[in-house]
């Protein structure tokens, strides 16, 4: 084993690939777009869109604080990145709270409607195909992004309510200028069937409209400016959320089976985050049901024995590591992971010694290719045969990262699933959700029960993994996270080696090629150095494959003088503060 006396000898053997020498644009919605990190004294805010993250600066220099402008940035995305996140979602927050030094989660992910079952998605018994599931109301979940942005403001804001929607009821109204990722997605996407959904992206030659053209959402400023003036009951109650059932339970061919009733009833939960050491560093996740914050602590438990920072950034032995720590992970994930309110996961996921024990399997001189899940310490006396989960997660989703003048920081991953989600535009001009596909199609695997299965009320596991780590003197040091799907996980698993043990900045971070394995193959993004580790991987006997990993890390680092943040060059995010 390499422990932390690894042979620096060994370590040679694999090139470096730093994100600074990345060679050209891999094949990706957005391109490449190089960016320098970005240096500020007192806030902060990072973001996937400049129209999102010019709200929130000009909520920040106004005095607001991190909620405050991650409300006005989530209301921006929602309208100038529709594809990714908006009202028709859900979302998982961290919130540092600067007076009391806490940590808070809240969770605002969508849940099944009270009459779904674990057969939603079988026909004939077998799994549907993944966009028979997706397209229609059948996969919408009720969602919780609304009253999740409600209870965070009434807890943690300091700017009106109705102040915060200002920014994008003007954009709505006024129009933005379509970007070249939105027009490439728009014409990749053939499910943009729905005539109201057509009419808003599609120009009258059926033709996704231009670069550039100004797109109008006047719907969106009726529904935005109801909530200002009324609070998240007119989201929840009355003609939006009539509007959200008509929507779902009408489909043509597809309909689903939310009610009033299911609306009425949401509510965000506030849960304890995950948290671990790592190097000098306490990293904290998002716990149950989102595997990210989990996933991730055990990645970085099991690699921690493990001398990372000599190995080098995205070297063939770090990526090796990374990778088989990924493989132990996921196994995990897939059998232990599950909303919690019902289902008791083992007590010991992140417990010292599982996590040695399992570290142990990794060896240097073959890939395990793929790993069973292990047997941590249960809450139970009895343990509970359980199955592997089948389910689906892509990658279209945002994430958003902010600090104040106050102390206060939000770590923020907002998604409505697929791009475009259920493909379900509401009169009120939002999408909606297709987040039940998250569950597992398969409720029983050999007769056992999937932890993840669909049930009435129940929030679908997810990957989001919103970081905020703290350092030795426990001031909020990194604040981060990604979109990309499961892959999630393994993004912002990168991007913390990154900065803890490659000592990058965060510009340099987000931009390092990415890596990791799902417990399938080793993936390494395509067209970047990192691609070229293929072959020494394969000789470990390990399956790679070569692909586009298009994450969207948005990550504020402290500074001696402040903060320094990065916006991911897969995208068309930026970083900007004072």
């Amino acid at each position: 084993m390499i422990r932390r006396t690894v042979l620096l000898a060994l370590v040679a053997l694999a090139p470096v690939a730093l994100a600074q020498q990345r060679p050209h644009a891999p094949e990706a919605p957005s391109g490449w777009s190089h960016k320098a990190p970005v240096t500020a004294r007192h806030w902060m805010v990072a973001a996937a869109n400049p129209y999102a993250v010019d709200a929130g600066y000009r909520i920040l220099r106004a005095g607001g604080t991190a909620v405050d402008a991650a409300i006005a940035v989530q209301l921006v995305l929602g309208l100038t990145e529709p594809q990714s996140s908006g009202i028709g979602g859900g979302a998982f927050m961290l919130v540092h709270a600067g007076k009391t030094h806490k940590l808070i989660a809240y969770d605002g992910r969508e849940t099944a409607p009270a009459a779904a079952t674990p057969d939603r998605f079988l026909k004939n018994g077998k799994p549907l195909d993944f966009y028979d599931a997706v397209i229609g109301g059948k996969s919408v979940g009720v969602p919780g992004t609304v009253r999740l942005l409600e209870t965070v403001h009434q807890r943690h804001g300091r700017l009106p309510w109705k102040r915060l929607f200002e920014p994008a009821i003007a954009l709505a109204e006024s129009g933005f200028a379509i970007s070249p990722r939105l027009h490439e997605l728009i014409g990749r996407d053939k499910y943009l069937t729905q005539p109201r959904l057509r009419a808003y992206f599609l120009d009258d030659n059926g033709r996704p409209r231009a670069v550039g053209t100004t797109l109008r959402n006047p719907d969106y400023a009726r529904t935005l400016r109801a909530i200002a003036d009324g609070g998240a009951a007119r989201f929840y109650t009355g003609p939006i959320a009539q509007d959200i059932v008509d929507t779902v339970t009408k489909h043509p061919f597809n309909p689903g089976d939310m009610t009033l009733a299911d609306l009425a009833h949401y509510k965000v939960a506030v849960r304890e985050p995950v948290c671990g050491g790592y190097r000098t560093y306490r990293v904290c996740g998002f716990p149950l049901p989102s595997s990210g914050g989990l996933s991730v602590l055990q990645i970085l438990g099991m690699i921690e024995p493990y001398d990372i920072a000599a190995m080098g950034p995205a070297s063939f032995w770090s990526v090796h590591f990374m990778s088989e720590a990924g493989r132990l992970a996921f196994a995990d994930r897939s059998v232990f992971m599950a909303d919690p309110a019902f289902f008791t996961p083992p007590a010991g996921l992140l417990d010292e010694d599982y996590l040695r024990a399992r570290s142990a399997l990794i060896r240097t001189d073959a890939s395990m290719r793929r790993a069973q899940p292990g047997n941590p310490p249960m809450r139970e006396a009895r343990k509970v045969a359980l199955g592997e989960d089948v389910s689906l997660e892509l990658p279209s989703t945002s994430h958003i990262s902010i600090v104040d003048r106050y102390g206060n920081a939000v770590a923020m991953t907002t998604t409505i699933e697929d791009q475009f989600g259920s493909r379900l535009m509401t009169r009120g001009g939002f999408l909606l959700n297709n987040e039940l596909t998250d569950f597992s199609f398969v409720p029983e695997d050999n007769g056992k029960p999937v932890a993840n299965r669909v049930q009435g009320g129940k929030r679908p596991r997810s990957s989001m993994a919103p970081t905020i780590a703290y350092d030795r003197a426990g001031r909020v040091a990194i604040v981060a996270g990604s979109p990309g799907g499961s892959s999630i996980i393994n993004y912002v698993s990168k991007t913390l080696l990154a900065i803890i043990d490659w000592r990058l900045d965060p510009q340099a971070a987000a931009a390092l090629p990415n890596f990791g394995s799902r417990n399938g193959p080793t993936e390494l993004e395509a067209d970047t150095e990192v691609a070229q580790l293929a072959p020494k991987l394969r000789a470990l006997g390990a399956d790679v494959v070569t692909i586009p990993m298009t994450s969207g890390t948005q990550v504020i680092v402290r500074t001696p003088k402040g903060w320094a943040g990065g916006a991911d060059p897969r995208r068309e995010g930026v970083a900007k503060g004072d």
